[in-house]
């Protein structure tokens, strides 16, 4: 870029001017001699972090300077070429430490011609969430900032009050102006400048809102990132000026007493005169407790967190902000809001600083929330060419289809079998469930390994690793793994029927009323799978895999390029199994992965970045929404995903990958039958 002239202060230890270039950024500009580094950064709007103002409290405006020949640049760059250190820089070291060949910018002044390079821990718009190589880097520029200032002691021949003081300081030390405040912070103002002897840190936000003043220096300011799901609540608690997680908390939605899935709350709600209150007073309690362990876990208060962001499915969101959610009960399932919302945090029942704020995404659209709008924000399929599938795995599953170019959204109504309910051994993802399941097709023989152990069943030591936790049931994970494992040994047709012709094989194979299960475990308690456990999981894909196929449609598209398994239930699903339970189409396995806890990387990405906020709100207008509900052919694919993997459609990636069982052509007609008259209907046509 050009060079720039400038004209900051003069040293009287010097005249003329010195070449500076700053690295990465490459930015160049003339300087005169004895101009501060900091101040010469600054003028060319090259990214270098300070707190304190050039005071040398905070070590946050560290720099290496470069030596050599640049011929490049045309610039030598030496040792001498900048002042030694001061007192104030040697104190500085002295308390905190400063590594070998970092200088303080704000205390080091340009004697001559420089090659200056500001490390990573420098810059204020660090990199701190890597997500995948395909999708991007998150850079920290959080709505908040905080600012050291001195402030001039009252005086009797000026009538102004300390708060204006105040506002004149940071305008003259930081150049803030039109400045606005939290009406609770004047309470705070005059004891915190007697106490701080009149220097002060103040939290500004957006760079115009006061919201909180702490006496003396003070370089840490905190913000906690929140999903809100209907089994569980997730919290981080970050570090806003380095975007680090310095703290970390899950619990169960204890709403789950009055109702284990979305519409059996809306229906309790609907039954109990003031049901509403009540699950939004269960679900703000959970959300101040998890406030209090995050807090404690990083060794700071409550008091210490001025911002929260926070997203949930729609019925979720409206019940943490107070509102009936009974309209998305039924349809045209209509939000009562959608837009982002930017909120006092006492206003929605937390107790952290008085001050603090919450941001709450958008949701997308009635069974669409903000949750699906933070894992668009994490996976980021609208900076890609290709056409992602991205699904966010759990009772009420949200779906993404897309690209730049377009943007697509769905929901499907999974039920919780995928969590282990409706299992006959089902229980939740805790210690002692079984997560993974493997079935030697020759023998049926199962192996299978615990949550709380990493031992297989059948590797020695098994007994002993679990002899504290047992082994319960079986959940989400498990119960996917092991009726896939079930098909690809060939004890499940692709109907679904567990074949009791195998009794004859193996006494894992038997007879449970006019159908047949097979057992796992020998116990105590002994764990099946029984015909009706397969069936709920059939009725849970087929919900799935026909939500995104409807989308596919929509798209015009017959293939995915990837696909991503979001959500903390997702995360613990092995990709290939699930393709072969047909949960998923068909994709190179290359590129079918999982994301975790997706949404919460959402909400994080939020709080550290304020470009984030707009860039979403801007993104969920953009996204067509298709009502799974209301559209004709949902049901038709419902009805051919319902055989394992499909009844139709082809999985050549998966077969190229693991040898699928040569099974007739599924027979299906009425997926909600009894799986007895399945069988029936089978055994007739075999005739």
């Amino acid at each position: 870029m050009p060079e720039e002239k400038h004209s900051p202060e003069a040293d009287p230890a010097g005249d003329g001017e010195a070449s500076v270039i700053f690295t990465p950024s490459g930015r160049r500009g003339q300087f005169a001699v004895g101009t501060p580094l900091l101040q010469a950064a600054r003028s060319l709007g090259v990214d270098v972090d300070s707190v304190c103002g050039g005071r040398s409290i905070c070590g946050r405006c560290q720099v290496t300077v470069s030596k050599g020949v640049f011929a490049k640049h045309n610039i030598v760059s030496r040792a001498e070429h900048v002042s030694g250190v001061g007192e104030a820089e040697a104190h500085y070291a002295a308390k905190r430490g400063l590594a070998t060949g970092r200088r303080l910018s704000c205390q080091t002044r340009i004697l001559g011609d420089l090659v200056v390079d500001v490390p990573h821990e420098s810059q204020v718009h660090r990199q701190v969430v890597r997500k995948r190589a395909e999708v991007r880097e998150i850079a920290t520029d959080p709505v908040i900032k905080l600012h050291y200032v001195e402030v001039e002691r009252p005086d009797m021949h000026d009538p102004s009050s300390d708060l204006r003081r105040l506002e004149r300081a940071l305008e003259e030390q930081w150049g803030l102006t039109d400045l606005v405040f939290d009406p609770l912070l004047p309470r705070t103002v005059q004891a915190a400048l007697r106490k701080g002897d009149w220097s002060v840190t103040v939290a500004v936000r957006n760079g115009r809102q006061l919201l909180a003043i702490w006496p003396g220096f003070r370089d840490t300011v905190h913000g906690l990132a929140i999903d809100v799901g209907s089994t569980t609540i997730a919290a981080h608690l970050c570090n806003l000026e380095t975007g680090d997680v310095v703290g970390a908390a899950g619990a169960m939605n204890p709403q789950i007493r009055l109702g284990e899935d979305l519409m059996s709350r809306v229906s309790y709600i609907m039954m109990n005169p003031g049901g509403d209150r009540e699950l939004t007073a269960l679900v703000r309690a959970a959300l101040n407790d998890l406030a209090v362990a995050v807090a404690a876990e990083a060794g700071i208060v409550t008091d210490d967190i001025l911002e929260v962001t926070l997203v949930g499915n729609p019925i979720m969101h409206h019940l943490v902000l107070g509102i009936d959610p009974t309209e998305l009960g039924g349809a045209p399932f209509a939000l009562a809001v959608d837009h982002g919302l930017d909120l006092p945090a006492r206003d929605i029942g937390f107790h952290l600083h008085p001050c603090a704020r919450t941001y709450i995404l958008p949701c997308i659209a009635g069974h669409v929330g903000a949750d699906t709008a933070a894992v668009l924000l994490s996976e980021g399929p609208h900076l890609l060419d290709e056409i992602s599938l991205v699904v966010d795995v759990g009772t009420n599953a949200e779906i993404l289809l897309g690209n730049r170019d377009r943007l697509l959204a769905a929901s499907s109504p999974t039920g919780p079998a995928f969590e282990g309910a409706q299992i006959s051994a089902g229980q939740r993802a805790a210690p002692g469930a079984v997560e993974r399941v493997r079935i030697d097709p020759a023998t049926l023989e199962p192996r299978f390994r615990v949550i709380g152990s990493e031992l297989w069943s059948d590797q020695e030591g098994f007994a002993e690793s679990i002899a504290g936790i047992g082994v319960g049931g079986i959940c989400g994970s498990g119960i996917i793994e092991a009726i896939a494992e079930m098909f690809l040994a060939g004890i499940i047709t692709a109907d679904g029927l567990i074949d009791g012709a195998l009794t004859s094989r193996s006494d894992r194979v038997s007879a449970d009323g006019r159908t047949f299960s097979y057992r796992l475990y020998d116990g105590p308690p002994s764990i099946g799978i029984t015909q009706g456990d397969v069936r709920a999981i059939q009725l849970a894909k087929a919900a799935l895999y026909a939500g995104a196929r409807l989308l596919m449609d929509r798209l015009g598209v017959d293939t995915v390029d990837r696909v991503v398994l979001a959500g903390a239930f997702g995360s613990h699903i092995d990709v290939k199994h699930a393709m072969v339970l047909g949960m998923i189409p068909d994709c190179d396995l290359a590129y079918v992965s999982s994301a975790g806890n997706a949404a919460g990387t959402g909400a994080r990405i939020a709080l550290v970045n304020k470009a984030a906020r707009p860039e979403i709100e801007a993104l969920v207008r953009r996204i067509e929404k298709v009502e799974t509900a209301v559209e004709p052919a949902f049901q038709a694919h419902f009805v051919e995903a319902m055989a394992i993997p499909h009844k139709t459609r082809p999985f050549p990636n998966l077969a190229a990958e693991v040898p699928l069982p040569q099974s007739p052509t599924s027979s299906l007609a009425n997926p909600t039958a009894p799986a007895r008259k399945q069988r029936r209907r089978r055994s007739v046509s075999a005739q």
